[in-house]
């Protein structure tokens, strides 16, 4: 596959912003190692090579086991993660396919008992993040070096 072009060349004031919101996203109240594991289960869903190759990466680099990283896919039917982790995930996946899902209130209701409000509206913004991020490298074919 090709590069189709150099996002962060031709677009600088729309790197800048998106960097301006991953900026921010890295001083919310979600936790680093969980950031991460966000990133790559969007970056999955998305099938964005370039970005799950990335996260995983970095997440090995923050201490995540393997074992963890090659179950995220299928964390519904792992025990490896946490019940905030659960929740964080649950909600990244209705977030980003948020025109199949709309966000469902069930989801909305188990979300709320791991997370404050300042928590659930950082990690929708971390979501909202990896998304752009996702869909910038995909629309350009930006692959793993």
């Amino acid at each position: 596959m090709q590069a189709r072009l150099d996002f962060y060349k031709v677009s600088p004031e729309g790197t800048k912003a998106m960097i301006a919101l991953e900026e921010r996203v890295s001083k919310s109240s979600i936790e680093k190692p969980l950031a991460e594991l966000v990133r790559l289960r969007a970056s999955q869903i998305n099938g964005c090579a370039f970005c799950v190759d990335m996260h995983t990466a970095d997440a090995r680099k923050g201490g995540e086991t393997d074992r963890r990283l090659a179950t995220l896919s299928v964390w519904r039917e792992t025990p490896f993660f946490t019940e905030r982790e659960r929740a964080a995930f649950e909600w990244t996946e209705a977030v980003t396919l948020v025109s199949q899902t709309h966000v469902p209130d069930e989801v909305w209701e188990r979300v709320k008992p791991h997370f404050t409000d300042q928590e659930i509206a950082d990690l929708t913004m971390l979501v909202i993040a990896i998304n752009g991020w996702n869909r910038i490298a995909i629309s350009f074919r930006k692959t793993p070096a």
